[in-house]
């Protein structure tokens, strides 16, 4: 990637670069201190060996959007947002009980062999995977301090990392606490707002132009494109996990449905929905293994009530609006390219 053009694999190699020695090496510290400590160790791996680097590519244009030069030490700090979602996604897949991700079992599914004969394996191996995520959420706030840059541009973004935390974890219990009830869309947009949407954009972009230096009408302009273009992010993920290829996806269909989650999309469906498909909907909701036969009855009562069109459109107007306040800012020509290119990677997308 050159210094002016927008390159995501390049970027995104540079990132793994970053992210793959950094993990290797913490886990062979990890691991050094018992053999026992292996197969833990092993998921610090799995959780950063796949995913596209969104994260990362906001800071990294949050930085460069104020007129600051292409600096690896920035890509270190930016990687740093990538071990923070995956921390988050090791905690998610075990409080939503998600067997995979990216096609291969979850890190709570995965550590039962470390545990397998033991009493009560089953909860000790998620027990594992909450800490595999604690891990890594220490190991991200490591990566950004030892970044490189100067003291003085750390110290400028560190009060973010506390905001970052508090809005994800609020999110994540919102949801928890959401779960099951009626099916809501204000709670539901509520939910996806704090638990992807600030941390998949927003906070990224507010860190990278925090360490650059960013004024106080350019960060509220971070706040205006990266908040609607990270629900966007968000729905697009909750059409994907009922209507989406598993094979593209890596996860299963029924997640969401098995789990009674809060959703926009189950809760567009609700308010929609008459006496019969609320009945229908409510005895398929939660099933704890809903068949494909009840996969397909609630797609189809999502299409007949024209569901997923309202969330595409949903989407299609929180992209605008995330476009309307990215030409407010005047940013240089190349931070304004990648940007409007992120925000389609973000909001059109199979996996």
């Amino acid at each position: 990637m050159t210094s002016e053009r927008w390159e995501p694999a390049a970027f995104k190699a540079r990132v793994d670069a970053v992210l793959h020695p950094f993990v290797a090496e913490e886990g062979d510290r990890f691991a050094a201190v018992d053999p026992a400590l292996e197969p833990v160790a092993e998921q610090l791996g799995a959780a950063v060996a796949d995913g596209k680097r969104l994260r990362a590519a906001f800071c990294y244009w949050g930085w460069r959007a104020v007129g600051q030069p292409d600096s690896d030490a920035l890509v270190r700090a930016a990687a740093s947002m990538e071990l923070v979602h995956a921390a988050a996604v090791v905690h998610d897949d075990l409080i939503d009980d998600s067997a995979r991700r990216h096609g291969r079992p979850t890190a709570h599914v995965a550590l039962r062999g470390a545990v397998r004969g033991r009493p009560r394996a089953v909860a000790a191996a998620r027990s594992l995977a909450m800490l595999v995520g604690d891990l890594l959420m220490g190991m991200a706030g490591q990566l950004f301090t030892t970044s490189g840059l100067p003291a003085a541009y750390l110290a400028r973004a560190r009060p973010l990392w506390s905001v970052l935390a508090r809005e994800l974890i609020a999110g994540e219990c919102l949801e928890i606490l959401r779960t099951g009830a009626e099916p809501d869309t204000a709670a539901s947009l509520k939910v996806i707002r704090y638990k992807t949407a600030k941390y998949t954009v927003e906070q990224p972009l507010l860190i990278g132009g925090a360490l650059a230096g960013a004024s106080g009408r350019l960060r509220a302009g971070f706040s205006g494109y990266g908040l609607p273009l990270g629900e966007a992010f968000q729905l697009r993920d909750d059409l994907l996990g009922l209507f989406g290829d598993p094979e593209h996806t890596g996860k299963a269909n029924a997640d969401d449905v098995r789990g009674h989650r809060p959703t926009a999309l189950l809760a567009e469906t609700w308010r929609l929905a008459g006496d019969d498909d609320r009945a229908r909907l409510g005895a398929l909701l939660g099933r704890r293994d809903p068949d494909g036969e009840g996969l397909r009855e609630v797609r189809e009562v999502m299409r007949r009530l024209g569901t997923p069109d309202r969330v595409e459109a949903m989407i299609a107007a929180r992209v605008a609006e995330a476009f309307d306040a990215l030409h407010e800012l005047n940013l240089p020509p190349h931070a304004e390219t990648a940007l409007t290119s992120l925000a389609h990677s973000a909001a059109a997308r199979v996996s």
